[in-house]
């Protein structure tokens, strides 16, 4: 195209012009960075932590198998996800019983990325825990340090690592809020002495670690309080004395051995009914260790009357009212372990010792 001079002549000049202008005054400069100075100590804490405890923790998700009737396919379809960390270098991972139990097949990412099929080797619903084995490199497992509920105060600063929401790798921090805490399990047997915390958990955070500020285990995230199901500044996690006397056992046994009186009890309901003062024996097991005690079972006269046989009132000193009271009693003590029960028997009081033997299933 041919431009005469004239007014395109004039546009064409000032275009050059500007352009000629905008090139010369070059390209636009970012501002300066300006300088931070140290962190402080506690942000340095935090870092530390995540960096040192992460690569310990593991993302689960949960798969069931599902067979198309029209082409009899089998499809593997999303369950549910969770939070696990590495026990120990032979591949063992920790994580809550209800984190893996509406799933038939689970995998477990770790930090690196790298995913494996996890081998159900035990689990403890009544305790709410849980073990997977994956055959990942040894190089590859870090397992947590462990720590003692013992040392535990409220106030205590913790910080808990999981995957929220499926968000893998992320850290939230808060403090102990309250020790001594009772939670149901899935089984609705008591979990006793959990600790509440304030440090933001939230689903698919269940089954990850809850650390103190050295890094080590305090226990096992795995309960919300919250009316929305979100976070709602309570948060429950079991301790780690009940971590490292049942993990051991299911990995030996696939289950853990719990301790019994060996002994049948009459239902809450009967207890309200009759307006009895502890749980009553209904049965006692032959040769076991109710029975080895002397423990008197409940019968039928030969008028078809009901005698009542021994209620059992105390625990070691312990009022127990119910039958729920007394299970969680006796699930804090360990096999052959022997306890001083007060029974009442005959309208008189009377105590008798009762070594512990494995409950049967």
């Amino acid at each position: 195209m041919r431009y005469e001079s004239g007014l395109g002549s004039v546009v064409v000049f000032s275009f050059l012009t500007w352009s000629l202008a905008v090139l010369g005054a070059g390209t636009p400069q970012p501002r300066e960075i300006a300088a931070r100075g140290p962190l402080d100590p506690e942000e340095t804490t935090n870092i530390r932590i995540f960096e040192e405890s992460s690569p310990s923790v593991v993302h689960i998700r949960t798969m069931t198998m599902s067979r198309d009737y029209f082409s009899m396919n089998v499809t593997q379809i999303p369950q549910g996800s969770g939070t696990g960390f590495v026990w120990d270098s032979n591949g063992h991972v920790v994580t809550n019983f209800h984190v893996i139990q509406e799933g038939d097949i689970a995998q477990v990412t770790l930090s690196d990325h790298s995913t494996w099929k996890g081998q159900l080797v035990g689990a403890a619903p009544e305790k709410d825990l849980a073990v997977l084995k994956i055959d990942a490199p040894k190089a590859a497992l870090r397992a947590l340090p462990l720590g003692s509920g013992d040392e535990l105060k409220v106030g205590q600063k913790v910080f808990a690592i999981g995957n929220p929401f499926g968000l893998d790798q992320t850290l939230t921090t808060g403090i102990i809020s309250a020790l001594g805490r009772e939670i149901d399990s899935v089984t609705r047997t008591p979990i006793k002495n959990v600790i509440q915390t304030d440090a933001a958990i939230n689903p698919g955070n269940s089954g990850g670690p809850l650390l103190d500020s050295a890094g080590r285990l305090i226990g096992v995230n795995t309960a919300i309080y919250s009316p929305s199901g979100a976070y709602a500044g309570i948060g429950f996690a079991i301790p780690v004395e009940s971590v490292n006397l049942v993990v051991p056992q299911l990995i030996a046994y696939g289950k853990i051995t719990r301790p019994g009186l060996g002994v049948s009890l009459a239902p809450d309901n009967f207890i309200w009914q009759f307006q009895l003062p502890g749980v009553l024996v209904l049965d006692v097991e032959k040769a076991g260790p109710g029975d080895m005690a002397g423990l008197r079972a409940s019968s039928r006269t030969r008028d078809g009357r009901i005698r009542l046989g021994d209620i059992i009132l105390e625990v070691d000193g312990t009022k127990v009212q119910t039958s729920r009271d007394l299970m969680g009693k006796i699930l804090g003590y360990k096999v052959g372990d022997t306890v001083t029960l007060t029974l009442l028997r005959d309208k008189g009081k009377i105590k008798v010792k009762v070594k512990l033997a494995p409950m049967k299933s």
